[in-house]
């Protein structure tokens, strides 16, 4: 069967079709391997702070020793991380994973009601929380079960007189630490000096052990656990170094690491990938002040970086980011949500560099396809399936379609969860008795074996009769010079049932609505082009910079 797959073709020279799923049995397994091939290596950097792969060794190390000795914390007890990316997280993370725990990756964003949700849900007995979302906790401690609370500042691993400055700065001069009252917390680093003085004793880690319970975002429900297992870890591992092996030198990259690693897609890509490879980790706190991130790639020698489309947009229209050294540069990897052409291109002829799409999910670890690195531009595809991933297009009665047909796209591979945790009724609703995952997205395959997404199902608009798909409507209006960003959605329509509306943030504040519906009508048919336009100072975004179409499709209903 595996020769009869058409993407086969379009891999580049040396990547397999199959990985090997048993070299390692578990995380860490690989990280105790990375460890030792290289110790005198920097593993993260984070606010100049560098930490080698020995000191990540030791100190996770000693951090599982206090989670087993200190809290008595048993395999497979649930551990919530409610930090942002520094470099406490790689410690507790790989700490977590050392003592046999599943790791719970929290938002530090969440309201709490949201908190509450997921600790409760998932049962967690133990958490780690950065100071200034510890009043968040306080709120709702009483009503979970947790019961061992770890409290850090961002200064706390950068030691000497700067950390306990950059400490200082937040609680005192920005006020960015909220007042909290958690009279039970240890601080992080008393439990990393309580840990230290223990022996970590032998915990037996199978590859079907749940390594982390992943939350889906809750955009279009109750947010659900996602399962996955130290074997979906591996695998998409394994899956995405097979794919950059080509392109990533063992011991010599710089990873740039905007994303939060609390999500699937930074914990997989950044945070064990590049662990793999030896890489450098550059921990990048707070992305979303763009003249700091530019200022801080201006001091590293980075060679990779992933980000989904606001980002790289962002870093383009941030003065500095054009005067870059680039020289080292050899790809850049977008996803969670579509890359849109005009943000590609621009950042070709900035950078130097193809922005290759890719394209994954929480369930599925996260990588399913990724376009080859070597592709000489942008060609607007989410790429082909990885090693050892099946993918196919099914129609609503879950029967294959012919190339070219757009129906949902369903994924078949060692990297799909094992379940929504404690849902059976909901993993049922998505993965059939074939063991294909329903990914909710429309999408479509090419001759050469290339797949596309044309949209999120329950995104699409219906104008009269006809299929109107966002990322479409995006697509031609972002290339408008006038447009810093800019969503589609559908709102009801007397005439047509659906008529399509765009929120616009302006890049030329004379740029108006007459504007861009006489643009659109030289690139969209009729039934596509917006009849509302509304313009913005901003729009709404998930953590990872995601636009959140629904909360424009609920506040246009809302005002009609």
């Amino acid at each position: 069967m595996t020769a009869a797959w058409p993407w086969l073709k379009q891999y580049p020279k040396g990547i397999p079709a199959e990985i090997d799923l048993d070299e390692f049995p578990s995380i860490v397994s690989i990280l105790e391997s990375s460890c030792g091939k290289f110790k005198d290596k920097v593993a993260f950097e984070n606010l100049g702070k560098t930490l080698r792969y020995r000191d990540i060794d030791r100190l996770s190390k000693a951090f599982a020793c206090y989670l087993i000795h200190q809290c008595k914390l048993k395999k497979g007890d649930r551990i919530a991380l409610m930090l942002p990316n520094v470099l406490q997280y790689p410690i507790a993370i790989f700490g977590a994973l050392r003592a046999g725990l599943t790791v719970v990756n929290t938002n530090p964003m969440y309201t709490a009601r949201e908190l509450k949700h997921q600790l409760n849900d998932s049962g967690a007995t133990a958490i780690v929380v950065l100071e200034n979302f510890a009043s968040v906790l306080q709120e709702v401690l009483a009503d979970t079960k947790v019961n061992h609370v770890l409290v850090t500042g961002v200064g706390d691993m950068l030691g000497g007189f700067k950390g306990t400055l950059v400490n200082f700065m937040l609680r005192y001069v920005k006020k960015a630490v909220p007042a909290y009252r958690l009279p039970q917390a240890v601080s992080f680093t008393q439990a990393l000096a309580d840990g230290a003085r223990h022996s970590l004793p032998s915990v037996e880690i199978q590859p079907g052990d749940i390594a982390f319970l992943q939350y889906t975002g809750g955009t279009t429900g109750v947010s659900k656990g996602a399962m996955l297992t130290h074997r979906n870890l591996v695998a998409n591992m394994q899956q995405a170094s097979a794919w950059i092996g080509h392109r990533a030198d063992m011991g010599a990259e710089h990873i740039i690491t905007a994303l939060p690693l609390y999500h699937i897609f930074a914990l997989t890509a950044n945070c064990l990938v590049f662990m793999k490879f030896g890489a450098v980790n550059h921990l990048i706190t707070n992305p979303r002040d763009m003249p700091g991130f530019v200022k801080s790639l201006s001091k590293i020698p980075f060679t990779c970086i992933t980000g989904v489309n606001t980002l790289f947009n962002g870093l383009l229209n941030t003065p500095g980011f054009d005067q870059l050294d680039f020289t080292r540069f050899k790809f850049a990897l977008g996803g969670g949500m579509a890359v849109q052409r005009a943000v590609a291109e621009r950042w070709k002829k900035v950078t130097g560099c193809t922005l290759s799409e890719a394209y994954g999910l929480t369930e599925t670890s996260p990588a399913v396809c990724m376009n080859p690195l070597d592709l000489p531009e942008y060609n607007g595809s989410i790429g082909v399936p990885v090693p050892s991933t099946e993918v196919c297009i099914q129609d609503e009665e879950g029967q294959q379609l012919a190339t070219g047909e757009v129906g949902e796209l369903c994924v078949r591979g060692p990297q799909v969860m094992k379940g929504y945790w404690q849902r059976p009724d909901e993993t049922a609703k998505v993965i059939d008795k074939q063991g294909w995952l329903h990914t909710g997205d429309m999408a479509k395959m090419d001759e050469e074996g290339f797949f596309y997404i044309v949209d999120r199902k329950k995104d699409m608009i219906l104008v009269s009769g006809f299929n109107v798909y966002p990322n479409e409507i995006e697509d031609v209006v972002a290339a408008h010079p006038g447009v810093l960003e800019v969503a589609a959605v559908g709102v009801p329509d007397e005439k047509s049932g659906e008529a399509v509306k765009l929120v616009i943030v302006k890049k030329d504040p004379a740029l108006d609505a007459a504007g861009i519906k006489e643009f659109c009508r030289s690139h969209l048919t009729g039934y596509k082009q917006p009849r509302h336009i509304e313009f913005r100072t901003e729009l709404p975004k998930s953590n990872v910079g995601k636009i959140l179409r629904r909360e424009l499709r609920d506040s246009a209903t809302a005002t009609r």
